[in-house]
C-alpha cells in the first residue's frame, strides 16, 4: 500500500456540456476510488479542471459568433457545476486558462527544452490561403485512411477510432474557409518520443524501469495495454509540441523563433493535472510536491478509452523527460457508453446532457449515476436505455434497497417506538445469507464485515461494478433476514427472537449507509439522517466501521433511537421515461431533417451484377398498408407484420425491430415484393418481403408509395 494517492480525472474541454459518456468513463468511477479511499483513511488528493485550450475551443467560438475566451468561461462555469450536482467530489476543479497553469506549462517546456528532449524541425504543414492563417488539426476535414470517413478530422477519426495526422487525410479541406488547403513550411517543437519507446515497452508491459518495480501489469486492463502495445509495435516518432495558434499557451520566449507559437493541448493538458494540485496546495497550506514527486505515491489516471495513448505513452514520456516526477501505477480506462443502441454524439445532440438530467431529475442524482455504474463500459462498450434506467430504480434501488430500509425503521417504530431492540446473542434466528439456515449473532455480523471487505477488494481492483453488486448483496441478505423470519408474524408468537432479528436489521442498515457512501453519496446521507447517526466526514469512516464489526459490536447499539422513514429511492413512472424517448425521437428527426437540407458526401455500395429486363419482369411488387405489427419472441431483428394487398393480408416478417418500434409502423405505406417464395421464420410462414431503403451506415428508411395511394396496385 502507497503512502499517499493522487488521483486524476480526463480535463474536460470547455467547449460542450457533459454527457452519460463522461460520466461513465472517467468521473463517476474515479469518484467512486476516490470515496472509498477516504472512507479507508487513506491520504488522497482528487483532482480535475476545465482544458480550455486547443483548437476545439477556437471551432467553438467561430461557430457560435464569439471568442475563445468567452467560451471557455461559459462552459467551465456549467461543468463545475454540472459536476457537483451529478456528486463528483473533486478536491480542486482548477481551469487551464489561469496564470498558475500557463506558468506551470512554460516551466515544463523549458526545463525539456534546456535537457535537449525536443528536435526543431521544419516541416510542411497545411495552410489556408483563403483565410490566411496554418490549420490545426481540427480545422481539418477528410477522408479516413483506415474507414473511408469522408468528415474525419486531422487528428482523429470519431467514426473509427483511428488516431490521425491531417497529412494521411485523403481529398482534405479547411473548416475555415471550405476550400483545399495547400503545404507550406512552419518550425516546430517535436519531443523525441523514438527515444523513449524502449523503456516505455519495459514498463508498460513489465511495470519495471531500470530494474525497479513501479506497478503490477497483471492489474492494467487489458485494451490499456492492447492499445499501448500496438503503437509501441508501429515505432513511436518523433511529435510536434507546438502548433502554429493564436489561443492557447505561448513558446516561452527565451526560445529563438518562437514568436506565435503555441504548446499543443496535448503537452498543456495534462500538465493541468499538476497546476490543480499546486492551487489545492495553496488553499489548504499544504506541499504538492509529495503528492507527485515521492515514489510513495501512487498516481492513477482515469480516463475514457480515447485518452489511453496520451496518459500511458505520451505524458508519462514527458514527466520521465523532466526527470522529478513520478509515473502513473494504473490507468483504469473504460470503454464507451452507448445511446439506445447508438454512439452518443455530441454533434448530433445524440446524448444524456447530465446538467439537463440534474433539472429535470431533481433529488434523483443517485439514480442515474446508479444506472451508470451498473451499465459502466469497464471492459466493453455497453448501453444506455431509458428503460434499463426505470428498470434499474424501480426494480434494484426501490424494490431491493429502499424497501428493505422502509420495512426497518417502520417496524421498528411500531414494535420499539424508534428505540433500537436489546439483542439476545443466544437467541435462534434464520440467517439472512441462506434459507432454512439457523443464524448466529456474531456470525451474521461477521458476514456483514465479509462483504464490505469484498466490496472494498473490489474498488481496488478498479472493478466497480462488482463492487456495486456487494453492496446490493448486503441490502439482498437484509431483505432475506425479514423474509426468513418474519417478525411481522413471529412478534406475537416469539417476541424475544424479534428483537434479535431487529436489531440485526439496522445493523444492516447502518451497513449501507457507510456501503453506498462511493456509490450513491446522497442515499447515505439520507441513511445516516433516518438512523439519526453521525455525518460521513469521508475520513475513515468505513475503516473504523470494520474495526466495530470486528468486535462483534453494533453500529447501532441498543437503547439508540432512530428518526422516521422516508423514501430513499421513489418509482420512476412510464410517463416520465417516455417523455424522454421522445425528446431523443425528436432530436433524431431533427438530425434528419438537417441532413436532407445538407448536401454530403455520400458513400455508395457498389452496383450488383447486371440482370435482364426478364429477370426484373418475373418480380411482383405491390403496394400495400401494415395493418398490425408485434415483435417476435426470442429475435432481437424481427417483427411480424399484418399487411393489407387489398385483395388479400399477407404475413411478413421483416428483420427491422432493431431500428422500428411496433407501434412506429402500423399504418405505414409500404413496397411489397409478393411473389417471393414462402419461408419459415422463427416458427411462422413469411409471405412476402418489404423493400426497404438503407444508407452507408445501415440505417433503414420505408420506400413507399404517395400518401393515400390504393393497397394491391403494382410497381414497374
Amino acid at each position: 500500500m502507497k503512502k499517499r494517492y493522487l488521483v486524476t480525472a480526463a480535463l474536460p474541454y470547455a467547449n460542450g456540456p457533459l454527457h452519460i459518456g463522461h460520466l461513465a468513463g472517467a468521473y463517476l468511477p474515479a469518484d467512486i476510488y476516490v470515496r472509498y479511499l477516504r472512507l479507508m483513511g487513506r491520504d488522497v488528493v482528487f483532482v480535475c479542471g476545465s482544458d480550455e485550450h486547443g483548437a476545439a475551443i477556437t471551432v467553438k467560438a467561430r461557430k457560435e459568433g464569439t471568442t475563445p475566451q468567452a467560451i471557455v468561461d461559459k462552459y467551465h462555469v456549467l461543468l463545475r457545476d454540472t459536476f457537483q450536482k451529478i456528486g463528483i467530489s473533486f478536491d480542486v476543479y482548477h481551469r487551464t486558462s489561469a496564470p498558475l497553469h500557463h506558468e506551470t506549462s512554460q516551466e515544463f517546456f523549458m526545463k525539456l527544452y534546456e535537457k535537449g528532449e525536443f528536435s526543431e524541425e521544419t516541416t510542411e504543414q497545411y495552410y489556408d490561403e483563403v483565410a490566411g492563417q496554418f490549420l490545426a488539426d481540427r480545422y481539418i476535414i477528410g477522408t479516413c485512411p483506415v474507414c473511408a470517413n469522408p468528415d474525419a478530422y486531422g487528428d482523429q477519426c470519431e467514426k473509427c477510432g483511428s488516431t490521425l495526422s491531417p497529412t494521411e487525410l485523403k481529398d482534405p479541406r479547411s473548416t475555415l474557409s471550405g476550400s483545399t488547403p495547400v503545404k507550406r513550411p512552419t518550425k516546430h517543437w517535436f519531443l523525441r518520443l523514438d527515444q523513449h519507446e524502449n523503456w516505455l515497452r519495459e514498463w508498460v508491459n513489465n511495470g519495471t524501469l531500470n530494474g525497479e518495480q513501479l506497478h503490477d501489469p497483471a492489474q492494467w486492463k487489458n485494451h490499456v495495454l492492447g492499445q499501448c502495445n500496438s503503437w509501441l509495435d508501429q515505432g513511436f516518432q518523433p511529435r510536434a509540441m507546438t502548433r502554429d495558434l493564436d489561443w492557447g499557451i505561448d513558446v516561452p520566449k527565451q526560445i529563438p523563433d518562437s514568436a506565435g507559437k503555441k504548446l499543443y493541448v496535448w503537452f498543456d493538458a495534462p500538465i493541468g493535472y499538476i497546476s490543480a494540485t499546486k492551487q489545492w496546495a495553496i488553499d489548504n497550506n499544504k506541499d504538492w510536491k509529495p503528492y507527485w514527486q515521492d515514489p510513495e505515491t501512487a498516481l492513477i489516471h482515469f480516463v475514457g478509452k480515447d485518452n489511453i495513448v496520451f496518459h500511458c505513452l505520451i505524458f508519462p514520456a514527458i514527466l520521465k523527460a523532466n526527470g522529478d516526477y513520478i509515473l502513473p501505477v494504473n490507468v483504469p480506462a473504460n470503454q464507451f457508453l452507448n445511446l439506445e443502441g447508438r454512439k452518443l454524439s455530441t454533434s448530433k445532440n445524440w446524448a444524456v446532457w447530465v446538467h439537463e438530467y440534474c433539472e429535470e431529475f431533481k433529488g434523483q442524482e443517485d439514480a442515474l449515476r446508479y444506472n451508470m455504474i451498473r451499465k459502466m463500459p469497464e471492459q466493453i462498450d455497453s448501453e444506455f436505455t431509458w428503460k434499463g434506467f426505470q428498470e434499474t430504480n424501480n426494480n434494484e434501488l426501490v424494490n431491493n434497497l429502499a424497501n428493505f430500509v422502509n420495512r426497518v425503521l417502520v417496524l421498528t417504530h411500531k414494535y420499539y417506538e424508534g428505540v433500537t431492540p436489546e439483542a439476545d446473542q443466544n437467541q435462534a434466528f434464520k440467517s439472512g445469507w441462506e434459507a432454512d439456515t439457523n443464524g448466529d449473532f456474531s456470525n451474521e455480523i461477521a458476514r456483514i464485515r465479509a462483504k464490505l471487505l469484498e466490496m472494498g477488494d473490489f474498488i481496488e481492483a478498479f472493478q466497480l461494478r462488482e463492487g456495486l453488486r456487494s453492496v446490493m448483496e448486503l441490502s439482498s441478505a437484509g431483505n432475506a433476514l425479514l423474509q426468513f423470519n418474519e417478525p411481522w408474524k413471529a412478534v406475537k408468537t416469539d417476541p424475544e427472537q424479534v428483537k434479535t432479528v431487529m436489531h440485526l436489521a439496522l445493523q444492516y442498515v447502518a451497513a449501507l449507509s457507510v456501503a453506498v457512501r462511493p456509490f450513491l453519496p446522497d442515499a447515505a446521507d439520507k441513511l445516516r439522517t433516518m438512523l439519526q447517526l453521525p455525518a460521513l466526514r469521508e475520513q475513515g469512516d468505513l475503516s473504523d466501521l470494520l474495526d466495530q464489526l470486528g468486535r462483534s459490536e453494533s453500529p447501532v447499539p441498543a437503547g439508540h433511537r432512530i428518526g422516521a422513514a422516508e423514501h430513499l429511492f421513489s418509482r420512476i413512472p412510464d410517463e416520465v421515461i417516455e417523455a424522454q424517448i421522445q425528446k431523443l425521437q425528436a432530436t433524431d428527426l431533427a438530425n434528419q431533417q438537417a441532413t436532407a437540407n445538407t448536401p454530403a458526401t455520400i458513400t455508395y455500395a457498389p452496383l450488383k451484377e447486371t440482370i435482364t429486363f426478364d429477370d426484373f419482369a418475373k418480380m411482383d411488387i405491390r403496394t400495400g398498408k401494415i395493418l398490425t405489427a408485434e415483435k417476435v419472441e426470442k429475435s432481437k431483428k424481427l417483427l411480424k407484420l399484418s399487411v393489407d394487398l387489398g385483395f388479400e393480408t399477407r404475413t411478413i416478417l421483416s428483420g427491422i425491430a432493431e431500428h422500428f418500434e411496433p407501434e412506429a409502423v402500423v399504418g405505414q405505406q409500404v413496397v411489397v415484393l409478393a411473389n417471393l417464395a414462402p419461408r419459415v421464420m422463427m416458427g411462422t410462414e413469411s409471405q412476402g418481403m418489404i423493400l426497404m431503403a438503407e444508407d452507408a451506415d445501415g440505417k433503414l428508411s420505408f420506400v413507399r408509395p404517395t400518401d393515400g395511394w390504393p393497397s394491391g396496385m403494382g410497381v414497374r
